[in-house]
């Protein structure tokens, strides 16, 4: 039964223009390392489901020391494409006989903290989505950290998706051309991912970058977007040197 929902599901959400899901086992969200903001809520639902739309590789590419008013526009739109395909896939559970309950990408509670209602970057590690790299962007084998994603927590029994082993390896371009020289550089434990984000990212440096950033003409939006545009695993395969 959860194998034919799970196929049913994802079929469905790939004809929404969605271009990669993953399923994950709530259980396995560290409700200590990363509070939702209403445990009730989420102790209703075992699985959730991590959908991602890829950025535009050319918008992503003309980023250059700043973010620019296209990638700002950009990312709106994708915010609002994801929160529109995760309404519709609450609407499709809901029809199943099912419980669900949507994160929405847009949705930030605490922009200092860099937070949402729920962790959208552990869903997607967990959810086999990717791993989470020395800048705490997640990344996929196949678009690197070039996504936007939202969350669907559901009821609706599911079959899980394996988790990614990491693979930044050595690799630092992201230390190395971040603006707020703000990212670590550090390698993550056996885990695979960071317990305390501030061990990878001095997140401090990174708000006040973002704030410098928002004031940018056209901009006006906490983003940055270099180390989504540096990650080798973001570039073409014949570009990545591995």
């Amino acid at each position: 039964m959860s194998q034919r929902f799970t196929e049913e599901l994802k079929n469905y959400i790939h004809s929404l223009g969605v271009d990669f899901t993953g399923i994950g086992d709530l259980s396995k969200y560290d409700l200590d390392e990363n509070p939702p903001i209403d445990k009730k809520i989420f102790a209703k639902f075992k699985y959730a489901v991590s959908i991602v739309i890829k950025l535009n590789d050319r918008i992503i590419d003309k980023i250059n020391n700043r973010p620019t008013p296209e990638y700002a526009d950009l990312y709106r739109e994708v915010n609002k494409k994801l929160d529109l395909s995760a309404e519709r896939v609450k609407g499709w559970i809901e029809e199943k006989g099912f419980n669900a309950y949507i994160v929405l990408a847009s949705k930030i509670v605490d922009e200092r903290e860099l937070k949402g209602e729920i962790s959208h970057k552990t869903i997607a590690r967990i959810s086999g989505v990717g791993w989470q790299g020395k800048s705490l962007l997640i990344i996929n084998p196949e678009f690197g950290p070039r996504f936007r994603m939202a969350t669907i927590l559901t009821d609706m029994p599911l079959s899980v998706d394996r988790e990614i082993e990491n693979r930044c390896g050595n690799c630092n371009e992201c230390m190395k051309f971040c603006p707020a020289k703000a990212i670590r550089g550090i390698k993550v434990g056996e885990k695979g991912y960071f317990k305390d984000r501030d061990e990878a990212v001095d997140l401090n440096k990174c708000y006040n970058k973002l704030l410098e950033f928002k004031k940018i003409e056209g901009v006006n939006a906490t983003i940055c977007g270099i180390c989504v545009k540096v990650c080798p695993w973001g570039k073409i395969s014949d570009q990545r040197g591995f």
